[in-house]
């Protein structure tokens, strides 16, 4: 039964076809109704691959291809995996529906369609690995298509150079987890998590390890956007088409974090790899906002804004323990939501507008109310505000650096966080401000980019009151990858 919703894996094939019969056959609208439908497919697959693990709160699921384990590739499926993939297709979904309106104007949209599925495929493909093999095909999925997505208005230089200094620098990380998997397949000869993790967990530290751990901590490091590793980032998202910037930091950047996360736990002890990740978490954090709050671009300070988003995230993963994977994951849940937000509610701005800095937008709130009031309820959640699900994850995630001690770490975070409402509440100040002349004629955006909106606005506040749907299933995952290990590497040999 679990195979038969693998089937949304095909959606780019789908997509692509759809789009040339539509552009043979004169059918107006045909891809943009194909990926719209082919993405709440994926959405409903993914939920009903975690219906069938509801029987079992234990059960991972397993799909071999072409051999067993280890010697063939594997999908290994658990809390985590299914976790990560619904936050991802989910998001997939709200974009896909509001490129619906917001790219009607645009060229080439059978490629763009087709591109944005599969950069969600690969993402879903990199949470259901349970190899490297398996995974590094995925990653490498959701990092052409991604590179492609960021220059997809060739018409402009600015975008075509941020994508190629993405692309190389994604090159570039690929390269180094190459080479990392080249390593740990010379020390454990294999390639199978669950194989890596009985060989190779728990033994004593040595230059062979150590040179493993940094370049998995450099490579997916660089896709993770974690300082100073992060300097494609915000070139990236600004150049983008709005539903591909909500796309890179609502989630990309955050599959990044988890394969990161998945592979340090399969392969060493927490204690080997938390003073690391404790550093570059409080460099992360206060670099990313001391840049944001410098930014007149709207997108580019959003931009900023994720990777200080990332910082918080790695207060998580530092701890290595259950309570600080679970505020982890749930803030990865929560960005998804408000930078995705973020990135849709801006768009509209800018879309409506034409511009995106933020000196020529002053009063335009005023002429685009309810796009306004979802960006504002976007920055709220992000600078943590009680009521916002920001919020929740945030005082997970500062209580799991007080559980390890990190006093230090948990004090710089509650200072960033305060310090970043200080640009959030600039860019909402001036867009309130009494309209210039430029902005008079401004209208609201299209009814379905507004709907959007709204919805992920109402989902940022319900999850603020109401958190515990998504919190129960991220201490699941949290379960998963640290109580779950074992079971997770049992399965593949059962």
């Amino acid at each position: 039964m679990v195979n038969m919703y693998f089937f949304f894996m095909f959606s780019p094939f789908i997509v692509a076809i759809a789009g040339l019969l539509g552009e043979r056959l004169r059918v107006r609208k045909l891809r943009e109704i194909t990926a719209v439908l082919t993405s709440l497919f994926s959405l409903t697959s993914i939920y009903m691959i975690y219906l069938a693990m509801e029987s079992n709160p234990n059960k991972i699921l397993i799909a071999y291809l072409h051999a067993l384990a280890p010697l063939g590739a594997v999908f290994e499926i658990d809390r985590l995996s299914i976790f990560m993939a619904f936050s991802a297709v989910l998001l997939g979904f709200f974009t896909t529906l509001y490129s619906y309106s917001y790219m009607e104007h645009d060229t080439r949209l059978t490629e763009y369609y087709t591109l944005l599925s599969a950069m969600i495929v690969g993402m879903v493909g990199v949470a259901f690995s349970g190899d490297f093999f398996t995974l590094f095909i995925f990653w490498e999925l959701m990092g052409l298509t991604s590179y492609v997505l960021v220059a997809f208005r060739k018409d402009r230089p600015e975008p075509i150079e941020a994508g190629l200094k993405y692309f190389v620098m994604g090159a570039l990380g690929s390269t180094i987890i190459f080479f990392g998997m080249a390593f740990l397949y010379g020390m454990a000869g294999t390639v199978n998590f669950a194989q890596i993790s009985t060989v190779i967990r728990g033994q004593p530290i040595n230059v062979w390890l150590i040179l493993v751990f940094t370049t998995f901590l450099v490579g997916f490091g660089i896709k993770t956007a974690i300082v100073p590793l992060h300097t494609w980032l915000p070139d990236a998202h600004p150049e983008a088409p709005s539903p591909i910037s909500a796309m890179l930091s609502g989630m990309l950047i955050e599959t990044g974090l988890y394969a990161l996360t998945r592979v340090l736990f399969i392969t060493f002890e927490p204690s080997v790899f938390q003073s690391t990740i404790a550093i570059l978490s409080a460099l992360t954090m206060t670099f990313a906002n001391i840049l944001a709050i410098l930014q007149n671009d709207i997108k580019r300070m959003l931009a900023y804004s994720s990777i200080s988003q990332i910082g918080y995230m790695l207060m998580g993963l530092s701890s290595g323990t259950v309570y600080g994977i679970l505020g982890m994951l749930l803030h990865v849940f929560n960005h998804s939501l408000m930078k995705g937000l973020a990135f849709l509610s801006s768009g509209s701005i800018v879309h409506m507008t034409g511009t995106r800095d933020i000196n020529r937008l002053k009063g335009v709130g005023r002429m685009m109310p309810y796009t306004t009031l979802s960006l504002f309820i976007a920055f709220l959640g992000l600078g943590g505000v009680p009521s916002t699900n920001g919020f929740v994850s945030k005082f997970i995630l500062f209580g799991s650096s007080a559980e390890v001690g990190n006093w230090w770490l948990l004090i710089l975070g509650v200072l960033n966080s305060a310090f970043s409402m200080g640009y959030y509440l600039r860019y909402m100040k001036t867009l309130i401000s009494e309209p210039s002349d430029e902005v008079k004629n401004v209208k609201e955006a299209p009814k379905l980019m507004v709907l959007i909106s709204l919805i992920m606005a109402a989902l940022i506040i319900l999850l603020g009151i109401w958190p515990e749907p998504v919190l129960i299933n991220a201490e699941r995952a949290s379960n998963a990858l640290i109580n779950g290990l074992k079971i997770y590497v049992q399965e593949v040999f059962s």
